[in-house]
C-alpha cells in the first residue's frame, strides 16, 4: 500500500510538474516562404530561375515559425526564428510596436526584422500580444500585455538552441514603451535596444490626440476614471529610477520622426543620467520613425550592442563619475 502511494505521489508530482513547464504550446515551421505574401520582396528571377535577393540569401540559413504560447492561462500567438544549425544561442526578445492588427507580426517580420538578427547566431522571440492573431484575451497597451512579453523568457527555456542565461530585449515605438515597462519587471535581461520609444505617453496623446481617443481609451482598463494612473504606469520618463544600473540600454531615435517625437528619448536620456542608469543614445539626423533612412547603420549598431553584452560578456559601464 505504501509503494502504491509512493508511486501515486510522483506521477502526480510529475504531471504537475509538465504541466507548468509546457508553455510553448506549439512550433510551427514555416517551411516554405514562396508560398507567403512577403516572397516577392525576398525573391529574384534571373535566367528563369528565381532565387533569393543577395540581402536575403541568409533566409536558407534560418528557421521561421509561427508559435503559441500560454501567459497568464492564456493562448498568445508570436513568431520564434532561429539558426538552422544546431548550437546554444543567446537570445533576444522583440517587443512589435503598433497595437491589434496595426502593426502585428507577419512573416516579413520574421523573415526580415528577426531574421535580420538570426543570422548573427540569436534567437529570436516576438509576441504578438494577447488578443491580436487569434490570441485569447484582450491586449491593454502596456498593462497586463507586458506579461506576454515577460514569460518569454521561461518559453526560451523550452527552446533546445536556446541559451537563457544570455537573454536581450528589443522594442520599438510602443515596443519600447513595453520594453521599459518589462525592464523593471523582470532581472532576466542583460541589455536592451529601443528604437522610437514611447517613453512619455502623455506627450503622445498630446502631440497625436487620436491616440488618446482610438488606442489609449479603447484599449486600457477604466481609462476614463483612472486615467492619471494607467498614463504614468505606461510612461517610463516618470520613474527610471527604478531601471536597474545592470543593464544597458541603446536609444536610437530619428530627428524627423512624427509619429513618437524626438524629444521623448533626449529627455528620457537625461533621467538615466540623472539616475546613473547605463545608456548609449544615438540620434539620427533626417531620421522617421523606422529609421528607414538609416536602416543598415541601425541594424549595426543593434546587433553590435547585443554582441558585447550577451555574445562578449562585456559588464555594464562604470556610471559613477571618475577620471581626472
Amino acid at each position: 500500500m505504501k509503494v502504491l502511494k509512493l508511486l501515486s505521489f510522483i506521477l502526480l508530482f510529475s504531471c504537475t510538474h509538465a504541466q507548468q513547464g509546457e508553455l510553448l504550446l506549439q512550433k510551427k515551421l514555416i517551411s516554405d516562404l514562396s508560398k507567403t505574401t512577403i516572397y516577392p520582396r525576398l525573391s529574384e528571377t534571373i535566367d528563369g530561375k528565381t532565387a533569393w535577393k543577395k540581402e536575403f540569401q541568409y533566409l536558407d540559413s534560418i528557421n521561421i515559425y509561427v508559435i503559441t504560447y500560454l501567459s497568464d492561462g492564456l493562448k498568445i500567438k508570436g513568431l520564434l526564428v532561429e539558426p538552422k544549425q544546431k548550437g546554444d544561442y543567446p537570445c533576444v526578445i522583440f517587443n512589435r510596436g503598433g497595437n491589434r492588427d496595426f502593426g502585428s507580426l507577419k512573416i516579413g517580420h520574421g523573415a526580415i526584422t528577426m531574421g535580420n538578427i538570426a543570422k548573427h547566431g540569436y534567437v529570436v522571440i516576438a509576441s504578438q500580444y494577447r488578443g491580436n492573431a487569434g490570441g485569447e484575451g484582450q491586449e491593454e497597451f502596456g498593462g497586463s500585455d507586458v506579461n506576454d512579453v515577460i514569460i518569454l523568457t521561461d518559453v526560451l527555456k523550452e527552446v533546445e538552441s536556446a541559451d537563457t542565461d544570455k537573454i536581450g530585449m528589443y522594442g520599438w515605438s510602443r515596443g519600447g514603451m513595453m520594453t521599459y515597462i518589462a525592464l523593471t519587471k523582470t532581472n532576466r535581461i542583460k541589455a536592451a535596444a529601443v528604437g522610437g520609444a514611447v517613453a512619455d505617453l502623455y506627450e503622445s496623446i498630446k502631440d497625436r490626440p487620436e491616440m488618446e481617443t482610438r488606442v489609449t481609451a479603447e484599449l486600457i482598463p477604466d481609462y476614463e476614471t483612472n486615467k492619471e494612473q494607467e498614463l504614468t504606469n505606461r510612461s517610463a520618463i516618470m520613474w527610471a529610477d527604478k531601471f536597474s544600473k545592470d543593464v544597458p540600454i541603446l536609444m536610437l531615435h530619428g530627428t524627423a520622426d512624427w509619429r513618437v517625437k524626438p524629444e521623448q528619448s533626449l529627455k528620457m536620456a537625461m533621467e538615466f543620467e540623472k539616475y546613473r542608469v547605463p545608456y548609449r543614445l544615438i540620434m539620427f539626423e533626417g531620421g522617421d520613425h523606422g529609421l528607414t533612412e538609416h536602416r543598415a547603420e541601425k541594424d549595426e549598431q543593434v546587433i553590435r550592442w547585443f554582441d558585447r553584452y550577451l555574445k562578449e560578456g562585456e559588464q555594464a559601464p562604470n556610471m559613477e563619475y571618475h577620471g581626472e
